[in-house]
């Protein structure tokens, strides 16, 4: 700092900044816990100095002394924030979160300073000053942007590390790929392997770039890169400068082959990826390393979590020393990994502590993490993580609540996009396709992953084959989020054996407040405690055992709109206690899932408000093979009905015609489902009729022509339907008829040139050659769309 020395006496803020860096400088050795945001600090200190060193020589102290106050004002504070941030106790995660948020904030008024300052002084005497002041830096110049040492012991990379050198090194038209994963999950060791790898370097030689751009401005990246470069640097005034300096620099340097890595680059950086994919060209291979996975910049490569082996390794070289015996029994080990969730930050922090410890240490640990979550156990990675949800501000915030819901359900666990969608629409009001779009802004952020079974976007509000996949970490982490709601609106309890978590006498009047609530159960629990949830319009009750018995209390629970039932055993459990229901008034949606149901309806049981029911993956069979059941009267309002993969259901009950007011009947993968109901014609409502992958289904019950309303009729993969019926062409309503994969049917009814109204038909290349003349040249409004699609009976044993 001795070239700042002049300040001192001539520049009351020349004193603040010596006085704030050497502060920052002594604080990130210190204050490990805001290691990240005080490095962005220094960052910005250090594109500043040449600025406040020309400052001090030019004669401009006396009319920008004023304008300056406030800048003075606030180093001065800034030095005092960092100095109480190195005295903020470890386990304090409310201080840590408000002195980062400060610091953030002190950040961006230095950048707005920097720029003051440039425009003031002009560019061209900063420029000059700059040059020569790094250039006098050993630990500035030619290392910002130089590649990073290897990390000790990089496991289980060695897979996507081929992938990477197949796709960068290659002559492929990718010139941006964007590397993603969570946070923590090694995207940053992955990308310094590669730049490290021999046949990389063989080929991009010298012109290997590693920048981290965090949340620094475009500038200052571009600055770095002329720095690294031995370029001249410019000292940019405006955003638009930037830019005209980047096309500069890849046009000097993308002479020869060049890889650029542009690490950690957060959302609201993707207008730098913009301009580095406005000037790509052959030669150049950008390496994003981001939490975002910018789909606009098409190709992403997703970093998977790892594999219990390399899990392992990854414990054991952080737990270890060096070439050294352990007396810690494998099964101790392991049971520990487990609780880790294969997450590479967790198994570091964990195995640091546990390092050349006793055995008895080692036991105390593992009973602390069993007992709760483990972000509990290490408040910086409980820190890191919530450092994910940094974009979901104001204006995203209910993504961020879509983002908390899914603590609702059980870890290690596909969750049903459609059971979110229940939960959303009667809890929120929030119509399902926006639902869908935060689901993706949560995919595009690495907080899950939404996926779609069969590749088929053409959905037409089926979201049957949609499904949510979280990392277990960011399950606990949306738990974590949710206790910490100040309204209390949701309640997550898992009972382990018959006893309720340690926390429950203590915050048990809070649970009034919960508007969704979640029990989960294991294979031991037997008996239910009783609850008092006034206020739950949601319940989502996962078990693990054989018998799934209503608890009592659900009785009482007059404000539920919403039961989800979910059993996760091996076989299908018994549902009993189902009248409880009958006195809920309000009460719209039921979602079953792997629940064996013997009787579909009591005499006893009537719910008016009930609109939809889903049964997935349930044994109905006994249930609707009964036809004493009297299905209007105890669902007399029932709008829409869903069956999926309720494989022993044979047949449809006759009585299920007298639902006066179903819309949407919707009966898939139900391969035994071998013929409709003759009176399915009295379902004059219907409007969505969904029969697919009912392979087993032969034919369509003539009176089908009666359903007038019907505009959507999906017959997706019924190989064995091998006619509709002649009349069909009475389906005054029908606008899209869906049939990829009707492999017996050979041809069409006459009556379907009357279909007049109709403007869309997907089909098959095979299905399509059904559409020629006559239906062609008399069907001129409709659209036939031809679709391929790989068919996937075992989808769900692949997820």
């Amino acid at each position: 700092m001795a070239e700042l020395g002049i300040l001192v006496a001539g520049s009351a803020l020349g004193a603040a900044f010596e006085i704030l860096f050497s502060a920052v400088l002594k604080a990130k050795s210190t204050a490990k816990m805001f290691q990240t945001h005080l490095g962005n600090l220094n960052t910005t200190l250090d594109s500043l100095k040449p600025v406040i060193i020309q400052l001090a020589s030019a004669n401009h102290l006396v009319p920008l002394e004023k304008s300056l106050e406030n800048f003075t004002t606030k180093m001065e504070e800034g030095k005092k924030l960092v100095d109480e941030c190195c005295e903020v106790w470890r386990f304090n995660l409310i201080k840590q979160r408000e002195y980062t948020d400060e610091i953030e904030a002190l950040n961006d008024s230095l950048r707005m300073l920097l720029s003051v300052l440039t425009v003031q002084l002009g560019s061209h005497a900063v420029m000059m000053l700059h040059r020569n002041v790094v250039a006098q830096s050993k630990n500035q110049i030619g290392v910002r942007c130089a590649v990073p040492p290897l990390p000790s012991v990089p496991v289980g990379l060695d897979a996507p590390l081929d992938d990477l050198k197949m796709t960068l090194l290659g002559d492929g038209p990718e010139s941006i790929l964007v590397l993603t994963a969570p946070g923590g999950c090694g995207k940053t060791t992955l990308a310094t392997m590669f730049c490290h790898d021999p046949k990389v370097k063989d080929k991009f030689k010298e012109n290997i770039f590693f920048a981290t751009v965090s949340s620094k401005v475009s500038y200052l990246i571009v600055q770095e890169l002329c720095e690294h470069a031995g370029l001249e640097v410019p000292a940019l005034q405006n955003e638009e400068n930037p830019f005209k300096w980047l096309q500069k620099f890849m046009e000097e340097r993308g002479k020869n082959p060049l890889l650029l890595v542009l690490d950690d680059v957060q959302s609201r950086s993707e207008s730098l990826l913009d301009r580095f994919n406005e000037f790509k060209m052959s030669s150049c291979k950008v390496l994003v390393t981001s939490r975002y996975r910018f789909p606009k910049f098409g190709r992403t490569y997703p970093l998977e979590t790892l594999e219990d082996k390399y899990a392992m390794a990854l414990f054991r070289d952080s737990a270890f020393l060096p070439n050294t015996s352990s007396n810690i029994p494998d099964d101790l080990q392991e049971e520990i990994v487990r609780l880790c969730k294969r997450f590479p930050l967790s198994l570091k922090a964990i195995g640091d502590s546990l390092r050349n410890q006793r055995i008895e240490i080692w036991k105390k640990r593992l009973m602390e993490l069993s007992k709760g979550s483990i972000l509990e156990a290490d408040e910086k990675l409980l820190a890191y993580l919530k450092s994910c949800l940094d974009d979901l501000g104001k204006g995203m915030a209910a993504v961020k609540n879509c983002f908390i819901d899914l603590g609702l359900f059980p870890e290690d666990r596909i969750i049903p996009v459609t059971a979110l969608l229940d939960m959303w629409a009667e809890y929120k009001g929030t119509k399902d396709i926006l639902s869908i779009a935060n689901l993706y802004d949560l995919t595009n952020r690495n907080l899950a992953r939404l996926v779609v079974v069969t590749g088929n976007e053409d959905v037409d509000g089926y979201y049957g084959e949609h499904f949510v996949i979280q990392h277990d970490m960011l399950r606990l982490l949306s738990i974590h989020e949710s206790c910490e709601d100040p309204e209390q609106q949701r309640l997550i309890i898992e009972i382990r054996g018959d006893e309720l978590p340690t926390w429950w006498k203590e915050r048990k009047h809070k649970t009034k407040k919960a508007r969704l609530v979640s029990i989960s159960t294991d294979g031991l629990s037997a008996t239910w405690h009783n609850m008092d949830l006034p206020k739950a319009e949601v319940l989502v009750l996962n078990f693990q055992t054989g018998n799934c018995v209503l608890p009592k209390f659900v009785k009482q629970m007059s404000k539920l709109k919403v039961l989800i039932v979910t059993s996760y055993g091996v076989l299908q459990a018994d549902l009993s206690n189902f009248k409880l229901l009958g006195s809920l008034a309000n009460l719209k949606r039921i979602r079953l899932e792997g629940i064996s149901i013997p009787s579909i309806s009591e005499k006893s049981m009537q719910l008016k408000g009930l609109q939809k029911i889903s049964l997935f993956m349930c044994s109905i069979g006994q249930a609707f093979s009964n036809s004493s059941i009297q299905i209007l009267e105890a669902f007399p309002n029932l709008v829409e009905l869903n069956i999926d993969y309720c494989n022993d259901l044979v047949e449809l009950p006759a009585k299920l015609c007298d639902l006066i007011h179903l819309k949407k009947l919707s009966i898939t993968n139900c391969v035994q489902l071998s013929a409709l109901p003759d009176e399915i014609g009295k379902l004059d409502g219907l409007e969505v009729l969904r029969l697919r992958s009912c392979t087993d289904l032969e034919r369509l019950p003539d009176s089908i022509k009666n359903l007038s309303k019907l505009n959507l009729l999906d017959m997706y993969y019924c190989f064995n339907i091998k006619e509709l019926p002649e009349e069909i062409g009475e389906m005054s309503g029908l606008r899209k008829i869906k049939m990829v994969q009707c492999l017996r049917l050979l041809a069409l009814p006459v009556s379907v040139l009357n279909l007049e109204q109709l403007r869309e038909v997907i089909c098959d290349k095979d299905t399509e050659n059904l559409w020629g003349e006559p239906f062609k040249s008399s069907l001129t409004n409709i659209n036939i769309r031809v679709v391929e699609e790989d068919f996937k009976r075992n989808w769900l044993h692949d997820l």
